[in-house]
């Protein structure tokens, strides 16, 4: 005969639970990319795999491989090329003579004249040039990690789509949650990820291309070069595109180009700046509004864990802990309005 309880034995096995719960986490933290990227892929092409597979009954691995080989051509590939590309940038402006360095010199007279900071765009340049070729992958270094990140989740991916039904009814049978709000949640998921996603991809290309097209239009060196990295900062809001007309127009005012300088400025807070208006407001009536406070807070996260996929993955974490936090909340009144009412009579 046992010397615990059923109750008793019960608690050794969540203790059990717990533990080997912390241990897991703590083993798969290197494939936690993988994971969170195959979450992300998965929510956003399993309308497109449900419509090809059990509406046009199509083979469900050939929709997979399909799925695989478009995210991989439309949104792997050219990312990591634009961030290697910025790497190669940065190394060469420190490297060559380029034109900058003219400029930064006549910012440095300037400032050493006037603020007594003769060395100002000079150690600004240092500073960021030096955070910035640590924020993206290093094509050396990081080769392998991003391939191994890869791996892990395009091999999680294609199980999640082949086997969708079994995958999904898993996630609702261990949910600690009731089904309705298990429901709620994928649907709350969804709307996030498609806006953190989908909408502020959407918002960053743009302005990108029309940082680009203003600075080739105004006569400014490497627009291309500028537009990537106006779209990698276009993630975050209040900072965005816009914000890099300020330092191209005070450089075209210390040149002597003046009248260029003041439209430069004009373009870039007038019609860049509404139009990542009118974009956010459009996303956020068709796919789902994140506030802003969320995706400032959740890129200082994920920067320092994911580098600079944490543009992405850091307001993704914090919407899903937000949403939990209120799906626990509305569990948590439904159980004290259950008791009230269960122990009502005897009081």
């Amino acid at each position: 005969m046992s010397i615990f309880n059923y109750k008793q034995r019960n608690n050794i096995i969540l203790v059990s639970i717990i533990v080997l719960g912390c241990f897991l986490v703590y083993a798969l933290s290197g494939l936690f990319s993988s994971i969170l990227g195959a979450i992300v892929l998965f929510t956003i092409f399993r309308p497109v795999y449900l419509h090809f597979v059990e509406k046009k009954r199509w083979n469900k691995n050939l929709i997979t491989l399909l799925i695989i080989f478009t995210s991989l051509i439309v949104i792997v590939i050219p990312f990591l090329t634009l961030s290697f590309m910025v790497i190669d940038k940065i190394s060469s402006l420190r490297r060559e003579s380029f034109p900058i360095q003219e400029w930064l010199s006549k910012i440095d007279a300037f400032a050493g004249t006037h603020l007594n900071q003769p060395k100002l765009a000079e150690n600004a340049m240092q500073k960021l040039g030096t955070y910035v070729t640590e924020l993206f992958p290093s094509i050396i270094s990081s080769a392998v990690n991003i391939v191994l990140t890869l791996l892990g989740m395009y091999f999680l991916l294609y199980f999640m789509l082949t086997q969708i039904r079994e995958f999904e009814r898993g996630l609702l049978k261990y949910a600690p949650f009731r089904e309705q709000h298990a429901l709620k949640f994928a649907v709350e998921l969804r709307n996030s990820t498609y806006s953190n996603v989908l909408g502020q991809g959407i918002i960053a290309i743009t302005q990108g291309t029309l940082l680009a097209m203003g600075f080739y239009a105004f006569g400014l060196p490497d627009p291309i070069f500028w537009g990537v990295i106006g779209t990698f900062i276009s993630f975050l809001p209040v900072v965005g595109a816009p914000t890099l007309c300020i330092p191209a127009s005070i450089i075209l005012f210390a040149t002597g180009h003046t009248v260029k300088g003041i439209l430069l400025l004009a373009y870039g807070l007038l019609f860049i700046g509404n139009v990542d208006n009118a974009l956010r407001m459009l996303i956020n009536k068709r796919i789902g509004n994140t506030h802003p406070i969320i995706t400032v807070v959740g890129v200082f996260i994920g920067l320092p864990i994911f580098g600079i996929l944490g543009l992405v993955f850091g307001p993704l974490l914090l919407s899903y802990f937000l949403l939990l936090l209120e799906i626990y909340e509305t569990n948590r009144m439904a159980a004290d309005r259950l008791e009230r009412i269960r122990t009502g009579p005897e009081n």
